[in-house]
């Protein structure tokens, strides 16, 4: 009896051994391709970082950021250079500032662009203030938007480096011909630790965007 109760239970046991395994061939192979898909796009990530489109194009789209008082930050400031040295070079006749203002500000951040690229000499008549957006998909629809109404459709995109590929995407899923033109200044780029850092959370912001179609904006840097 003993023995005829053993040789029940030794199938039962190598069945559950069996289903185990395959748990855990799929639980392996779960995590194998997570890490395919998460390395895949911070790789694109830094692909795209690194491209730089001169034009020509309709206009340069110069993505807000932090300003205090009317006054850029560093990172604002340099993708407003950015903007005025594509400007300059004839990669097109318009700028385009755009971005909101948080509550208690005086000043939008498409308004404070606007008055900065006056300030370095581009005419007010070629450059266009967006004041909409909280973050870069409400940004980039909004221009999407303005540029329509003016039979206007190509743009470069002036941004961080590890910024670029998402807002890129953004803007090409909103009907415009986007490339970008990053830059090689600011606080995004000054060390190998915001670099690492901005890739990191543009490849997290990237996979959210692509499952969820919204916007998961982080700053880089308090300052931002």
């Amino acid at each position: 009896m003993q023995q005829r109760a053993r040789w029940h239970r030794e199938p039962g046991r190598r069945n559950a051994a069996v289903i185990l395994r395959w748990i855990g061939r799929f639980v392996i192979g779960a995590i194998l391709i997570a890490l395919v898909v998460v390395l895949g796009t911070a790789g694109r990530v830094w692909q795209v970082a690194r491209m730089s489109d001169n034009g020509p194009a309709d206009a340069i789209v110069v993505l807000g950021a932090a300003q205090y008082n009317g006054v850029p930050t560093d990172v604002f400031q340099a993708r407003l250079d950015q903007a005025a040295s594509l400007y300059r070079d004839g990669a097109a006749a318009l700028i385009v500032t755009v971005g909101g203002k948080q509550e208690g500000d005086a000043f939008t951040e498409a308004a404070a662009g606007r008055t900065y690229l006056i300030g370095q000499d581009v005419p007010a008549a070629h450059i266009l203030a967006v004041e909409e957006g909280s973050d870069t998909i409400e940004s980039v629809d909004a221009v999407a938007r303005e540029l329509a109404e003016r039979g206007l459709g190509s743009i470069i995109i002036t941004t961080d480096p590890w910024h670029s590929l998402r807002t890129r995407i953004m803007a090409r899923d909103a009907g415009l011909d986007a490339t970008t033109a990053p830059v090689r200044s600011g606080p995004a780029v000054w060390t190998r630790e915001s670099q690492f850092k901005g890739i990191a959370r543009e490849t997290a912001a990237l996979l959210y965007y692509q499952v969820t179609h919204s916007s998961q904006d982080l700053p880089y840097a308090p300052s931002l």
